[in-house]
Parts: structure tokens; sequence; C-alpha cells
């Protein structure tokens, strides 16, 4: 597994820690849906601008969100590292959740990263039904790693 991370805003630096907390949610993620592939996953941390644009060419919302996915779907040979998609997070949203929520930064960007790895693996929450289940893999998942609210 692989996890390459591209730093495009300046609220905060991801150190080796959070890197090591991002691959612990891939690991267990992967776990938990039984999937032995070697995976590539991107991680770009990005301002509210910058998601924005991209929000508006990717999905026509000409609005600033917290978190988006793009699953890559190649073919690739067996034994090669297969790029599951990239995750785009904007910090400032992390940090303007983590106060709304009354958690840590640590958690609101684990559960950002959790949720874009999720929506990589093919999850939706555009029905309620789809909802409860992503929620509850979500839910799971952070409790596994002991990633709390508080």
């Amino acid at each position: 597994m692989i996890l390459e991370i591209s730093n495009r805003q300046e609220l905060f630096l991801p150190d080796q820690e959070m890197k090591e907390m991002f691959e612990e949610i891939i690991e267990k993620t992967l776990t938990y849906e039984n999937r032995e592939e070697n995976f590539e996953v991107s991680l770009s941390l990005v301002t509210p601008e910058e998601i924005k644009e991209l929000n508006k060419q990717y999905r026509g919302k000409d609005r600033a969100t917290d978190v988006l996915s793009f699953p890559v779907e190649e073919l690739f040979q067996p034994g090669e590292e297969k790029i599951l998609g990239d995750i785009v997070i904007s910090t400032e949203a992390v940090m303007e959740q983590a106060r709304e929520y009354s958690h840590s930064v640590e958690r609101e960007i684990a559960y950002l990263f959790l949720h874009g790895l999720l929506h990589l693996l093919g999850y939706d929450h555009l029905e309620s039904e789809d909802k409860e289940k992503m929620r509850k893999v979500e839910k799971e998942i952070l409790s596994q790693l002991e990633i709390t609210r508080n």
C-alpha cells in the first residue's frame, strides 16, 4: 500500500504521525472490506478555493465542500499496485468542523479521510439506506482505531 500526500495549503502541515494514521485507516478499511489487493491512494490537502473549483468542475456544484473523492478505474496486471483514487480534503473545513463538533482536528481529518476512502471503494450516501450503511462502517472502523469524538 502506498499513500502519496500533496500539501497545497498552509493551515497545518501533515507530519509523520498523521501519515501513519492515514495508512492505518487504509489498512483497517481494507481488512474490514476483505480486500487484499495492493493499493495506491493519493491525498491532497487544499484550500477552500481549490476544493470549490474542483467541486464546480467535477460535480457542477459552485461551493466549497470538506472532502472529494475521485476513484480511478483502470485495468492492472496481477501483482501491480492498483491506484484506488484521489481524496481531496479542505483543511479549513477540517478546522471549522472540529470546532463545530467539539472534537480534535485529528479526529475530523481522520473521519474525512475515511469517508473519502469509502467513496473510493464504492460506498455512497445518496439514498438513506446507503447513508446508514456508510455511517455504520465509518463508526466501526473509527472505533477499531480508537479515534473518538472527544
